[in-house]
């Protein structure tokens, strides 16, 4: 991740990317624990996703985000994030990130970008609307022809 300098929200922010890595290395949905990543998460954060993903939709809460990494885990069989930009360093936060990505059932891949808008409250993140580029390439690309 791309910084200039840290502030209390970027260090939420960079403790719950590491947090992830440990949770998607542990083998992520339905194999590894949720709670290392609670702690970064508000209990009732919302997250928005486009509802033209095959993962869309408005999650709520830490049980809200399992259910969304198990959604993704299920979209993607790969699903990395090579760079990410940090746009703005106080909530919100503003974080342009390059993606590649293998979809699960076509095997297609795709390189895209994401720009997620997220907020910070009180050392906890409450909000992430993640907006993406070409939501139509997206699920053409996870969708058998």
């Amino acid at each position: 991740m791309t910084t200039s300098s840290t502030t209390p929200a970027l260090s939420v922010l960079e403790g719950m990317y590491a947090a992830e890595a440990e949770y998607l290395a542990a083998g992520g949905p339905g194999s590894a624990s949720f709670t290392p990543l609670a702690p970064f998460f508000a209990p009732d954060v919302v997250l928005y996703q486009a509802d033209s993903l095959p993962y869309g939709g408005v999650w709520h809460g830490h049980e809200g985000l399992e259910q969304f990494f198990r959604a993704m885990s299920r979209t993607w069989d790969t699903f990395d994030m090579e760079d990410q930009k940090v746009l703005a360093t106080t909530s919100p936060l503003v974080v342009l990130t390059q993606v590649r990505a293998r979809a699960r059932t076509t095997g297609r891949e795709l390189h895209f970008p994401i720009l997620q808008a997220i907020t910070v409250e009180d050392g906890h993140i409450t909000e992430v609307r993640p907006f993406y580029f070409d939501t139509a390439a997206i699920a053409d690309a996870c969708s058998p022809a």
